[in-house]
Parts: structure tokens; C-alpha cells; sequence
């Protein structure tokens, strides 16, 4: 009786697995889409040094979708402002 649960056992799992198998051969291949690499857009815009004139160039820029990623000073009296979309 133990050797029939056994057998019984053995064949369900051989079946299952089998039809698990071929579903996965015959199934449909997976599409697989390669990735665009991103592409950016920069900016870089020369301002007066003033606090009030720097806000109002980063909010325009930031309200166009554009991103600061750097400050660099330009001569030591204009910073440069540089964006990236």
C-alpha cells in the first residue's frame, strides 16, 4: 500500500512537471526591449551675482524642467549656472 501512495506520488509529480515544462517550451518567448540610454540636454546661463537675480533664473529654468547640477564661477564675478533636461 505504501509503495502504491509512493508510486502515485512519484507520478503526479513527473506529470506536473512535464506539462510545467512543455507550457514553458511552447509557451511565448519573452520580449525583451533593450533600454534607450537617457539623453540630456544642458545649459549653462551666466548671471549677475545677486541673490534676488539668481532665485528668479533658477525658478524659471526649474519651472521649464530644467535641473541645477552645478555652480561654477565664471571670472570670479559671474557664477554660471548649469542645467540639465
Amino acid at each position: 500500500m505504501l509503495t502504491i501512495r509512493i508510486s502515485v506520488a512519484w507520478t503526479i509529480a513527473v506529470v506536473s512537471l512535464g506539462a510545467l515544462g512543455l507550457a514553458f517550451l511552447l509557451g511565448q518567448p519573452f520580449s525583451v526591449k533593450a533600454q534607450e540610454p537617457k539623453r540630456f540636454q544642458y545649459m549653462i546661463v551666466e548671471v549677475l551675482p545677486d541673490t534676488q537675480n539668481m532665485q528668479t533664473k533658477l525658478n524659471e529654468f526649474g519651472a521649464n524642467g530644467w535641473e541645477l547640477v552645478a555652480v561654477p564661477m565664471g571670472s570670479m564675478t559671474e557664477p554660471r549656472l548649469i542645467f540639465k533636461k
